[in-house]
C-alpha cells in the first residue's frame, strides 16, 4: 500500500529560519525526471516559493551529443536563480542546479561534481546515481523527488534514501505523463509522500516545518512518558505483527518513528500512540520502514572476490564429494545477498573443476514477506547493471523488459522462505552463513544470543560472514577470524554453551551435548568395536535376506527358518516359493511397493504358520541404491512382533489341526484386500497423474500469462515512445503550419507574381498574382514553365533561368505583355537551408506606371529637342 501523507494542502510559507539553523544545514532537494519531464519539473517549481531556504539539484535524463536548454526553459518559471552544474560548484539555497548532457554528478559536503559518464555501464542511471550520493551525504536530512518518467532510474537512489531516513516523494502516477518511474518507485514502498506535481512543494515544506527540533532519543532519556510511550508502540507492533522490537536498537526505532511522525506532522509520541491505535495500517507501515533493506549483487566487491579465490575453493578441499554444501542467508531481503552467494559459488566451482560434482542449497530467509516474494520471483531492474560485471549479466541473467531474470541453474540453488530469527529455530549442519547488516539493527542482547546460534547452525570449521561494521564480539572462543578485516570468520570446534542458546522458546537444545561430543566421551580400544560388531550380528542383528528384483535370494544373514522354508521337489530358492504360510502374499505386495518408491515398506502383524502353531512377525522391504554391487537389489527384513495385538499377549499362538479351515478364509481374506490395495494403488496413480498433467498445464498458462503481460509492457513501452515522438511531430507541425501562413500572407500582400522552379524548370509553387502573367491553376503544380502559356512578351526566359542556375549571378530585366504591361522580371537562385542550389525563383514586379512615365518623358524631351532654338 502506498504511503500517502495526509497534510493539508493548503499554501505553506517558507521553512521557519530556526528549523534549519538548528541542524545548520539548509536542505538539499533531488529531483529526477527523464527527458518527457519537462512539464512536471515546470509544474513543480513555479509552486516552490522563491525563498523557499531550499536548493534543488535537477537530474534529467538528457542526449549526450546536444546542448541542454532546460536551464533557459526553467528560468522563465521560477524567479530562482538556475544554473548549469559545472565541476566542483558549491550549493546556494535558493538556487536551482541542472545536470550537464554526458556527465553524471555526485555531492559530497555540499559541493557537486561532475564525473565522467561509464560507455560500458548499460543502462546509464544518472538519477540513482546522484541519488545515493546525496544520502551518503547529507543523510537523515537528504530529500529525494521522483517526477514523470520511463523506466526505473531513481528507485535504488531511493532505497538509499530511505536506508538513511531521508525523505521520498513522488508525483502522482497518474498525473505524470510517463508514469514508470513513479509508479516503480510506489510499487517498491519506499514513498513517503505521493501528490501531483504542483502540490509536492508544499508538501515538502510541511514535512520540513513540523520535523522536531530535537531528536526523540534525547527526550527519551530524561522523560518516562516518552519511554513509555515508545512500549506502547512496540506493544502494537507485536500485536499487529507477531513481531517484538523491544530488543531492537533504540536509535534505529528513534529515527524511524521519529520519521513517521513527521509525515504525519505529529508533534508528540503520546499522539502518536494515540494515532497508530486509530490506524492500525499506520502500524503495518511502520513495521515496513523498521524492515527497509538496502542491498545489492556483490555488495563489498572485495569480500566477494577472497570468497571466491581463499576461501570457498578450502571449503571444497574439506568437503566429502559428492555431499551437499548448505548455505543460509538471513535477512535476505529481495535476495540479491542469496544470489551472488550462488553465483560465486559456481565460478568457484567451475574453477576448481568440480562443476557437477559439488551441489549448493542456499536456505534465503527474511521476516518480510514482500521482500521474499520478490526474491522468489527473481526479476531485478537494469539498475543492477551498476554492479555485475556484464560477464555475469550475460551468463547468469536474462535480459527482460527493464530489468533482468535470474536464470534457472542460480534460481534452482536457492531457497527463500519467511523466517523469524529471532523466534525461529535456525537452519543446522550448515558449511557456510553469511549476515551481514543485521546487527547493526540489533540491540547487545540479541547480539550475544545471535552469535552462539550461528555457531550451533554450523559445521565444524564452518564459515560466518557479517557486515564491515559487525564483530564476533567477546565469542572469541566460538570464531576464529580468517580475514578479519573482511568480517570473514571460522568456527571452532568448542561446545556451545546450553545456556546461550536462549533464543525462543521454540527454540530449545535436544542435549546439552552434541552426538560428536557424546562420541568422543566414548573412546573405545578397536578389538573392543569388533566384539561389539559380531556381538550385534549374532544375537541382535535381524534375519534378513538379499533378493533381486525377481525374488530369487541372493544372500542370508541370520536364522531364517521361521520364515522361510524350502519347498518340495526340486531345489527352488526363490522368496515367493520359499516363503511360509501367511507370508507370501504380503511379501509380494511389500516388494511391488519398494519397487515403486525408495522408502522402505514396512508390514506389520502377519500371521504366518509354522510347525508350533502361529507367528506375528513383522517385515521391512527397500530397493537397495547405495553402491555400484548392491544397486537394484532387494533386502528383507524379518523381526518379530511383540507388541499386543487381536491374536493374544504374545506372538506365538497355540493351533490345531482342526483350525486349519480358518487359515484358508484368512488366506482368501488376503488375496482380496490385496487386490483391493491394487486397484486403490492404480486409481491413486491415475490421480497422480491427472494432477501432474494440471499441473503442467498450469505452468503453462502461467507461462503463456507472463509473455502477455511482457508483450503489453513492449506494446505500452513503444506506445510511450510513439506517442513522444507524435507531440514533437505535432509541435513541428503546427510551426510549420504557422510558418506557412506567415509566407503566404506576406507573399499575397506584396501582390508580387512569384513563381518557384525547381531544377528542371517545373513549377514547384507560385503566388495568386503569378496567375495574370501565367495562364496557371493549382494542378499545374509539377508540370515545366514552358507548357504554361504566358502573357509576357520573353522569349529569352528559360535561356536566362538556366544561366541564373549555371552561373548562381541573378538577372533582373523589365519585360513587356502583349497587352502593353511592363515587369521587372528577376531570377534568383533557390537555395536551402543547407546552402543547396535546388531551382530558381522568378519575381515580376508591375512597373507599368514607371515604365509608361519614362516613356512619355523620354517623349517629351525628344520633343523639346526637336524645337529650334532663338539664336541669343
Amino acid at each position: 500500500m502506498t504511503t500517502r501523507a495526509i497534510i493539508d494542502m493548503s499554501t505553506q510559507p517558507a521553512i521557519p529560519a530556526d528549523t534549519t539553523s538548528k541542524r545548520n544545514l539548509f536542505p538539499i532537494i533531488g529531483v529526477g525526471a527523464s527527458a518527457g519531464g519537462l512539464e512536471a519539473l515546470e509544474l513543480f517549481l513555479s509552486h516552490v516559493p522563491t525563498n523557499s531556504g531550499m536548493a534543488f539539484v535537477i537530474i534529467q535524463h538528457m542526449d549526450r551529443h546536444h546542448k541542454s536548454v532546460l536551464p533557459e526553459l526553467l528560468q522563465r518559471i521560477t524567479s530562482m536563480s538556475v544554473f548549469e552544474i559545472s565541476d566542483r560548484m558549491r550549493i546556494k539555497p535558493n538556487c536551482v542546479y541542472v545536470n550537464p548532457p554526458n556527465k553524471d554528478v555526485s555531492i559530497s559536503l555540499g559541493t557537486l561534481s561532475l564525473v565522467e559518464v561509464n560507455e560500458r555501464r548499460v543502462p546509464h542511471l544518472a538519477i540513482d546515481f546522484f541519488f545515493h550520493s546525496l544520502a551518503l551525504d547529507r543523510k537523515e536530512n537528504a530529500v529525494a523527488i521522483v517526477l514523470s518518467g520511463m523506466g526505473s532510474d531513481g528507485t535504488r537512489g531511493i532505497r538509499a534514501i530511505k536506508e538513511h531516513n531521508g525523505l521520498t516523494l513522488v508525483q502522482e502516477p497518474s498525473s505524470a505523463k510517463f508514469d514508470s518511474m513513479p509508479s516503480s518507485v510506489i510499487l517498491a514502498k519506499l514513498a513517503d509522500i505521493v501528490a501531483i506535481a504542483e502540490q509536492l512543494p508544499d508538501q515538502l515544506i510541511q514535512y520540513l516545518s513540523a520535523m522536531p527540533s530535537f531528536a526523540l532519543h534525547t527526550e527519551l532519556t530524561t522523560h518516562s512518558d516518552l519511554r513509555q510511550s515508545l512500549d506502547s508502540i512496540v506493544m502494537l507492533l507485536h500485536a499487529r505483527t507477531g513481531n517484538d522490537f523491544a530488543r531492537y536498537k533504540k536509535t534505529t526505532l528513534y529515527r524511524r518513528i521519529e520519521r513517521r511522525m513527521s509525515v504525519h506532522q505529529i508533534q508528540t509520541t503520546s499522539s502518536y500512540v494515540n494515532y497508530l491505535t486509530e490506524n492500525p495500517q499506520e502500524v503495518d507501515l511502520l513495521f515496513k520502514e523498521l524492515l527497509i533493506g538496502v542491498t545489492n549483487f556483490f555488495r563489498d566487491a572485495p569480500v566477494w572476490e577472497h570468497l571466491k579465490t581463499c576461501v570457498i575453493p578450502e571449503l571444497f578441499t574439506a568437503h566429502t564429494s559428492g555431499k551437499e554444501f548448505r548455505a543460509w542467508v538471513p535477512a535476505c531481503s529481495t535476495g540479491e545477498e542469496a544470489y551472488s552467494l550462488a553465483i560465486i559459488f559456481a565460478e568457484a566451482a567451475e574453477k576448481a573443476n568440480l562443476k557437477g560434482k559439488m551441489t549448493l542449497r542456499v536456505f534465503a530467509t527474511d521476516l518480510d514477506q514482500d521482500a521474499v516474494h520478490k526474491a522468489r520471483i527473481g526479476i531485478f531492474p537494469a539498475s543492477i547493471a551498476e554492479h555485475v560485471s556484464a560477464e555475469r549479466l550475460a551468463r547468469y541473467f536474462i535480459a527482460e523488459e527493464n530489468g533482468y531474470r535470474i536464470c534457472k541453474e542460480i534460481r534452482e540453488r536457492v531457497i527463500f522462505a519467511v523466517h523469524n530469527i529471532i523466534r525461529d529455530a535456525p537452519f543446522t549442519k550448515l558449511d557456510f552463513l553469511t549476515c551481514r547488516n543485521l546487527m547493526i539493527y540489533l540491540g547487545q542482547e540479541l547480539q550475544n544470543i545471535l552469535l552462539p546460534v550461528f555457531h550451533y547452525a554450523l559445521h565444524n570449521k564452518g564459515i560466518l560472514l557479517l557486515g564491515s561494521a559487525e564483530t564476533i564480539g567477546g565469542f572469541n572462543q566460538l570464531f576464529a577470524p580468517i580475514e578479519n578485516k573482511l568480517r570473514i570468520f571460522q568456527r571452532l570446534d568448542s561446545p556451545t554453551p546450553p545456556t546461550m542458546l536462549t533464543l525462543s522458546p521454540k527454540f530449545a537444545v535436544a542435549s546439552k551435548l552434541s552426538p560428536i561430543e557424546k562420541t568422543k566421551t566414548m573412546a573405545s580400544p578397536a578389538n573392543l568395536q569388533q566384539l561389539v560388531d559380531q556381538l550385534l550380528l549374532k544375537n541382535y542383528t535381524p534375519a534378513a535376506v538379499l533378493i533381486n528384483i525377481d525374488g530369487d535370494i541372493l544372500y542370508v544373514n541370520g536364522s531364517t527358518g521361521k520364515y522361510l522354508e524350502p519347498a518340495a521337489g526340486k531345489a527352488n530358492w526363490n522368496i515367493h516359493v520359499m516363503a511360509r504360510e501367511g507370508l507370501r502374499y504380503p511379501l509380494m505386495s511389500a516388494i511391488q511397493q519398494a519397487l515403486k518408491n525408495p522408502s522402505p515398506v514396512q508390514v506389520e502383524g502377519i500371521c504366518i504358520g509354522t510347525g508350533d502353531g502361529a507367528l506375528l512377525v513383522n517385515i521391512t522391504v527397500q530397493l537397495l541404491k547405495q553402491t555400484d554391487a548392491l544397486a537394484g537389489k532387494i533386502i528383507v527384513l524379518f523381526t518379530h512382533a511383540n507388541n499386543r495385538s487381536a491374536y493374544g499377549d504374545v506372538a506365538l499362538i497355540e493351533t490345531g489341526p482342526e483350525d486349519g479351515w480358518l487359515w484358508d478364509e484368512l488366506q482368501q481374506a488376503r488375496a482380496e484386500l490385496q487386490t483391493l490395495r491394487e486397484e486403490i494403488q492404480s486409481t491413486n496413480e491415475e490421480l497422480q497423474s491427472t494432477n501432474e498433467e494440471m499441473q503442467s498445464t498450469n505452468e503453462e498458462m502461467q507461462s503463456t500469462n507472463e509473455e502477455l503481460t511482457t508483450s503489453k509492457e513492449e506494446m505500452q513501452s513503444m506506445n510511450e515512445e510513439l506517442h513522444t515522438m507524435n507531440v514533437e511531430l505535432q509541435s513541428k507541425v503546427d510551426d510549420l503550419s504557422l510558418l506557412n501562413n506567415d509566407m503566404k500572407n506576406l507573399l499575397n500582400s506584396t501582390e508580387i507574381a512569384t513563381v518557384f522552379l525547381n531544377a528542371e524548370f517545373c513549377v514547384r509553387r507560385f503566388t495568386p498574382s503569378a496567375t495574370r502573367l501565367f495562364k496557371l491553376l493549382p494542378h499545374d503544380v509539377g508540370r515545366q514553365l514552358s507548357d504554361i502559356v504566358s502573357d509576357l512578351d520573353y522569349p529569352d526566359l528559360l535561356a536566362d533561368a538556366q544561366e541564373v542556375l549555371n552561373t548562381l549571378i541573378f538577372s533582373d530585366k523589365p519585360v513587356m505583355t502583349h497587352d502593353k504591361r511592363w515587369f521587372s522580371a528577376r531570377i534568383m537562385p533557390y537555395r536551402t537551408q543547407a546552402n543547396v542550389i535546388s531551382g530558381v525563383v522568378m519575381t515580376f514586379t508591375d512597373i507599368t506606371i514607371a515604365k509608361t512615365l519614362e516613356i512619355k518623358l523620354r517623349e517629351a524631351l525628344k520633343q523639346q529637342d526637336d524645337i529650334p532654338r532663338k539664336p541669343t
